[in-house]
């Protein structure tokens, strides 16, 4: 009972100090937001300017992070919408629809009238009404110095049929916030966690709230139990039966003036709606623990749900943290989470199926008693260097370790008839760079991974490629888009001031600026959104 009434007490303690510390960010925050709002209503009224829908053919997006990548519920499409780009002196924000066709393996740029805001760090959605709709929620917008953020509180759906956008205006939604988490649940949406940051401030949150699809209203839970602590760019995924699941994210505070410490949490948390699940108010908290080998702890890690019942997590950066910088460790490790049994488990590649031949055939050989047939023991983990030479003449080094492909115990001959040109030619295996902040889609059981970034000392560098592997197989990864080495151009800070006059085409980062600019790059300052 002492122990219930304290625990209580504390929660009570914390949202006291989260009401001050929100007050305190919204007194400094709104003279920024006003400063911005201007510069949002001018790129509104060029939007503004667009009377038809254009769809057209286009070569792949240039590179920028923290815009969001769905599958179409009904087509072999995925949809790219927003984000930003960063190159060193300037921030450019994006409100850009891309369309890629995984059939054809190409881009389209879908131009619709009135389209949401510029925006980044904004969450995305997609259900099957209607013959589909996107949902966006929430986001932010930087200065073109990115010293001040206007964070969105708006709610729109892109009806992916008549391809038209619509701005939902409903009252006693989240405030604004950035680096939230949104997932479509039972005809609802389910909002958690966020962040939201002025020039002097930042507060974290960890609130729920629901908007039902049917009904277009907003509800904010109260959930009985300990929940997870405030926190953004956390693993936000619903289960078959309604619930929801948390896993870690990221989080900071500040320990003296000037001074922030960044935690990356590592814990899970079960969401339950408990009853008919038509009451908004009975849901409650539990913390899960899960068994098996749970990812190392990280931020920018990106997730999708995967088949049989399971998500997946890709990715991320675990950052060393010294007084005056930060190093990080990037990964592109896939960890898969079974929802029923409460399991975490690396994935691991089995290789192309040519060489679990080799395998198979080599083993055979050796039962029958034959030497004619010398193979090589399967690889172990293997270290690959890449050098890529930037536009500017900058050699990068990418270190990656590939894990050794898994033994296969199962194959049976008419596995091994199949598919004999599939593959691609013997060598060393391709996979993604190791990355924070990328972008994930799963269509048909296969996994997309596009963009995300990686830094070479002081230097960011934000990517554009795109990759697939098919979850069911989870043989090779397979190169859709390689990286170009001319898009990655950095500036110094020094090398200009010309900011002033420039601020309103670098925001926009729209379409006349995008020819000149796509080579420059982007920086995630937090690196967790």
């Amino acid at each position: 009972m002492g122990k219930k009434g304290k625990r209580d007490k504390k929660g009570k303690g914390a949202e006291k100090t989260l009401a001050k510390m929100e007050k305190k960010v919204s007194r400094r925050a709104k003279k920024e937001e006003e400063d911005l709002e201007a510069l949002i209503a001018e790129f509104q009224s060029l939007d503004a300017k667009k009377t038809q829908v254009i769809e057209s053919s286009c070569p792949p997006p240039s590179p920028r992070l923290n815009c969001s990548f769905c599958a179409h519920p009904e087509r072999d499409e995925l949809i790219l919408f927003g984000g930003e780009y960063f190159n060193g002196q300037k921030t450019y924000l994006y409100n850009e629809l891309y369309i890629y066709n995984i059939r054809k393996n190409s881009w389209a740029k879908l131009d619709i009238p009135n389209p949401p805001p510029r925006r980044c760090a904004h969450q995305a959605a997609v259900v099957p009404t209607a013959g589909g709709q996107l949902w966006i929620f929430g986001g932010e917008f930087a200065s073109p110095n990115g010293e001040q953020f206007y964070h969105y509180k708006d709610l729109w759906v892109l009806h992916l049929a008549t391809k038209t956008w619509e701005q939902i205006k409903a009252p006693g939604g989240p405030s604004g916030r950035s680096g939230h988490r949104m997932v479509a649940c039972k005809r609802q949406l389910v909002i958690f966690g966020g962040f939201h940051e002025s020039a002097r401030d930042f507060i974290y949150y960890n609130d729920v709230y629901t908007f039902n699809l049917d009904s277009f209203t907003w509800s904010k839970l109260a959930p009985a139990g300990m929940g997870p602590a405030p926190r953004s760019g956390c693993q936000m995924i619903p289960t078959p039966e309604g619930n929801i699941i948390i896993y870690g994210g990221y989080s900071k505070q500040r320990i003296k003036k000037d001074v922030d410490k960044g935690t990356l949490h590592t814990d899970m948390f079960l969401l339950k709606a408990e009853g008919t699940g038509k009451e908004e108010d009975r849901w409650s908290w539990s913390r899960l623990s899960p068994s098996g080998v749970k990812p190392s702890p990280r931020s920018g890690f990106a997730v999708a749900a995967a088949p049989n019942n399971r998500c997946l997590l890709f990715g991320g950066v675990q950052d060393e943290e010294e007084e005056e910088s930060i190093e990080g460790d990037f990964f592109n490790d896939i960890y898969f989470y079974d929802i029923g049994k409460n399991r975490w488990f690396p994935a691991q590649l089995k290789g192309p199926r040519s060489e679990r031949r080799k395998r198979r055939r080599g083993r055979q050989a050796e039962a029958a008693g034959g030497e004619e047939l010398q193979l090589p023991p399967p690889q172990g983990p293997l270290e690959i260097v890449k050098e890529v030479v930037a536009e500017d003449g900058t050699v990068m080094t990418i270190k990656q370790v590939i894990p050794g492909a898994a033994e296969d115990r199962s194959g049976s001959e008419e596995e091994e008839e199949e598919e004999e040109e599939e593959g691609g030619a013997p060598g060393q295996p391709v996979e993604p760079c190791p990355r924070s902040s990328a972008m994930v889609a799963v269509k048909h059981g296969v996994l997309y991974v596009y963009g995300g970034m990686f830094e070479v000392g002081d230097r960011q560098v934000t990517l554009s490629d795109l990759h697939s592997i098919d979850l069911h197989r989870m043989e090779q990864w397979k190169v859709l888009l390689e990286m170009d080495p001319k898009t990655q151009e950095w500036l110094e800070e020094s090398e200009s001031d010309e900011e002033e006059d420039g601020d309103v085409e670098g925001a926009e980062g729209g379409e006349e600026e995008e020819e000149e600019s796509s080579e420059e790059e982007s920086e995630d300052e937090e690196g967790n959104y």
